[in-house]
């Protein structure tokens, strides 16, 4: 995992997220909706916002997955590789989940690019490091493995937190450990560039940076 600068909120964020989630909440403990809508009515499920089972919000995130893949150039924020439009299986991940906070469940800011993978583990977990939020060098990689380890930033509690991350996200799945060895050995036998390492797997080119594993004539 490296630090992830949070992407502008899309213009088309406001009618394609927030507006129908705002309107499908009031319809789901009762009220009118400030827009009205054609189908059938939504089952009232809660008296209160802070009340509605996570499971009933509708997922109108997915609507921004597009967005989402080019605002973050199609990288995992977690894995910090490039998900393949056809097969990597991209997902939008909750930081604060739907279960936690009702006024995050459709806001941009909330929101991370995750392969569902690595999503469907994290489910309502809160305890895992946030990639907008996180100083450089935390995570490592070992390349005898090729697995995430704590890096030379973390200390005290914060190394416990980010062995907890690796730990509870799965970063060491064995999925995992084979793209990150695919994309080492494609580079170092020169069948890619650093520039293209850099773009599909930036965790693995700044570890082989910070090494001094680069390939000659790399910078």
């Amino acid at each position: 995992m490296i630090p992830v600068a949070l992407a502008p909120e899309p213009a088309t964020f406001e009618a394609k997220v927030r507006r129908k989630g705002a309107d499908a909440m009031l319809e789901l403990v009762g009220k009118a909706p400030a827009k009205p809508r054609s189908g059938r009515k939504r089952k009232v499920v809660a008296k209160r916002r802070d009340q509605i089972p996570s499971d009933d919000f509708p997922s109108y995130w997915r609507d921004v997955l597009p967005e989402m893949r080019k605002a973050y150039d199609g990288r995992c924020a977690y894995l910090a590789m490039y998900l393949e439009p056809a097969t990597g299986s991209s997902s939008v991940d909750h930081v604060v989940p739907r279960s936690r906070s009702w006024r995050l469940v459709y806001e941009w800011a909330n929101y991370r690019l995750a392969a569902s993978l690595i999503n469907g583990k994290k489910s309502d977990l809160e305890l895992v490091l946030d990639p907008c939020a996180i100083k450089p060098n935390l995570f490592a990689l070992d390349f005898v493995g090729m697995e995430v380890i704590a890096g030379p930033a973390a200390s005290g509690a914060t190394r416990k937190q980010v062995n907890d991350t690796i730990a509870a996200l799965g970063l060491n799945a064995q999925d995992c450990v084979d793209q990150r060895s695919e994309y080492y050995l494609d580079y170092k036998s020169r069948d890619i560039s650093l520039k293209w390492l850099e773009r599909r797997a930036p965790f693995v080119a700044q570890e082989l940076r910070r090494h001094g594993k680069l390939n000659p004539g790399d910078a």
